[in-house]
């Protein structure tokens, strides 16, 4: 039943109103003209006709007036010089904190060890941080945010000080650790809230443990830095190629913005600063490894991408974070180097081994 004001009103019966006027019509009453006639006497007039007896007898129904042509369908004035592409990010802001956390990352790498393992932990708490805030937020689900972090910076540290069985066996706890964390709740979705734990301390800190596994080599430092510059450098060629030829879309329902000459881009930039870093940066490298590697980091940091980005859209949210400018927040820097880490680690050490 349609309950808007606009609709037609009952014609209410009596002398006072014309018999003739039809449902649809506002109901007009009987005033007699100078000739003392009623104007229901008189010939029936055209309703559209204009009448000079003043506004009460003008046409009820206003003219209209053209519909203008959409925005979308007017023409362009050709003296206006067409638009440019405009990146998606505040790239200002975004250099600068890249540039910053160059500096923090390269100067705690040559100068103590143990200071850019704090690094590491630092980004693994606030990304588990952020993470489980985004899923309490969107989802209502109460992965336990403690026994993550703790359990987290342990991962880094034993990956560090015991390896890859370290590292395993602080998964494992921090995985048994959130099972009798959240018994302390009630047990409504408590499978639920479990399960995403046991995906935070594996998708965040166990995979950066390989980060820190990387520095223990005895030309840690260059193994770490060529994982960051390659991931950086397929990430920027990606960008920069994307960006100004990409057409063809590489999975528009979980990230429209990434093309296929985007990833085309993404290895031929990996591929050649794989080649320099494998001959200048590691010891006994070789430049066709180097290809290799830069082929596989170009794969895996995109798949990272997408990955992150299938979350944040089951989440419904763009960024993961505000903490960095131009950037997001942690988690959205850390999508491609995540799991890139062990691709590097497992090539590396299959490569010039792990001493």
């Amino acid at each position: 039943m349609n309950d808007s004001p606009w609709r037609a009103e009952p014609v209410p019966a009596g002398p006072a109103y014309d018999a003739r006027v039809g449902p649809h019509t506002r109901p007009m009453p009987i005033v007699p003209d100078a000739a003392g006639r009623d104007f229901d006497d008189r010939e029936p007039r055209d309703p559209g006709a204009a009448d000079a007896g003043g506004p009460l007898f003008r046409a009820e129904t206003p003219p209209q007036e053209p519909m203008s042509t959409p925005p979308s369908q007017a023409p362009q004035d050709a003296s206006q010089p067409p638009q440019k592409k405009r990146a998606g990010r505040d790239l200002r802001a975004a250099i600068g904190v890249g540039i910053g956390l160059g500096a923090v990352i390269f100067a705690s790498l040559f100068i103590v060890k143990a200071v850019f393992v704090g690094v590491v932990v630092v980004a693994v708490v606030v990304g588990l941080w952020e993470l489980t805030s985004r899923l309490q937020e969107q989802k209502g689900i109460k992965a336990p945010l403690v026994p993550l972090a703790v359990g987290g910076a342990a991962m880094v540290i034993a990956g560090y000080v015991r390896g890859a069985e370290g590292a395993w066996v602080a998964m494992a706890l921090t995985a048994l650790a959130v099972l009798v964390w959240r018994m302390t709740e009630p047990p409504e979705d408590y499978l639920k809230d479990v399960t995403a734990g046991v995906f935070a301390a594996f998708y965040v800190p166990f995979l950066a443990t390989f980060v820190a596994m990387l520095l223990t080599a005895d030309d840690g430092p260059q193994r770490v830095v060529t994982f960051l510059l390659l991931t950086v450098v397929s990430d920027t060629g990606a960008y920069a190629v994307g960006w100004r030829f990409g057409k063809h879309k590489l999975a528009p329902r979980i990230s429209p913005g990434k093309t296929r000459e985007g990833l085309f881009g993404a290895v031929a930039f990996a591929m050649a600063a794989g080649a320099l870093c494998m001959e200048f940066l590691i010891e006994d490298g070789a430049w066709w490894q180097g290809l290799l590697l830069g082929l596989t980091v170009a794969v895996s940091a995109t798949l990272g991408d997408l990955g992150e980005s299938m979350i944040k859209r089951d989440l419904g949210i763009k960024d993961m974070g505000t903490l960095l400018p131009g950037h997001g927040g942690i988690m959205d820097r850390l999508d491609s180097l995540l799991p890139t880490a062990p691709v590097v680690w497992l090539l590396l050490a299959a490569f010039v081994g792990t001493g």
